[in-house]
């Protein structure tokens, strides 16, 4: 398993929030809800990005754009129009004034807009999760990233739009998947960029040394690593290995194997009813109060704090 892979299997699409959405200008939409990742791919027309920090971007069709949240944003016809939508965390959206668009703007099953027949349509698919494993890769991640059509084309975007109209059973499933592997080639395509500042993770994964070191720590937690082990198993001395590790992730082997099991561990209590001792066992801490300690030097909180507190959210 490489790090993208681990960093995705953890806090997967669940009831993930998507639409299509159909506008006629001048329109645009005041973006607070809070997700912690957002996709958006134009249809057709062009729309433009506007963030609180930074220039506005125009979008055009086949170009996806992934938003990291929470900070809101602004998205519309032109950068001069003023926002006409709010939308609100759980997806809740209202005038700039407050009142309620919930019943306006629905045009069917994941269908909305103020025109059925409005000339910009958009997909939007937004994760409702938040995870430390997903965190992680957030932290890799400018508030905006677009991804240029011209560069990189998805079939999925077609076959997401076909589904995401439809109202049968198991469709939720079927869409938080579809959202998934947009996302999982969206990444690939933006940390592929030959300009693009990927993290070290992502660089390592075709390092000769540290690649295959990434695989084996991330294909099992729960194993008692050393650094003398991992540089066995990988072939190569343990300087050579605490070298290079260092160099091209930004942080020792150790260092780095600590954060991904409490980065784990953290999703691992918010999203089961594992006991703490089950999930030390998962993440290779030797009993329960080993993890406590570590999880809330790392934390702040105590692991049962961030399962029942206000972090679990």
């Amino acid at each position: 398993m490489d790090a993208l892979t681990d960093l995705l299997d953890g806090p997967r699409a669940r009831g993930a929030f998507l639409l299509r959405a159909s506008l006629s200008p001048p329109w645009s939409m005041r973006i607070q809800d809070e997700a912690p990742l957002t996709l958006l791919s134009m249809i057709s027309d062009d729309a433009w990005l506007i963030p609180d920090d930074g220039e506005p971007q125009r979008v055009s069709p086949g170009d996806m754009v992934i938003f990291r949240g929470p900070d809101p944003y602004t998205v519309g016809d032109d950068p001069a129009t003023e926002p006409q939508i709010v939308i609100h965390p759980g997806q809740h959206c209202t005038t700039p004034d407050g009142t309620s668009l919930e019943e306006a703007m629905d045009l069917g099953v994941r269908a909305w807009g103020n025109d059925p027949d409005g000339s910009a349509v958009m997909l939007v698919g937004a994760y409702q999760m938040r995870g430390a494993v997903t965190q992680r890769l957030l932290a890799a991640l400018p508030p905006v990233a677009v991804v240029r059509g011209d560069t990189w084309k998805s079939p999925l975007v077609d076959v997401l739009g076909e589904e995401i109209g439809k109202d049968e059973p198991g469709q939720d499933i079927v869409l938080d998947r579809l959202l998934d592997l947009l996302l999982i080639g969206t990444l690939r395509a933006w940390f592929s960029r030959p300009d693009a500042e990927a993290p070290g993770w992502y660089r390592a994964h075709g390092d000769a040394i540290v690649g295959p070191a990434l695989r084996l720590l991330h294909d099992d937690l729960s194993h008692p690593w050393t650094v003398a082990d991992l540089a066995s198993k990988v072939g190569v001395s343990r300087a050579a290995l605490a070298q290079r590790f260092a160099k091209l992730i930004g942080e020792p082997p150790m260092s780095y194997l600590t954060g991904i099991r409490l980065a784990q561990a953290a999703d691992l209590l918010r999203e089961s009813d594992a006991t703490l001792e089950a999930v030390a066992r998962q993440v290779g801490y030797g009993n329960a109060f080993a993890l406590s300690t570590a999880f809330k030097r790392e934390h702040g909180v105590s692991p049962q704090e961030y399962r029942t507190g206000p972090a679990a959210g």
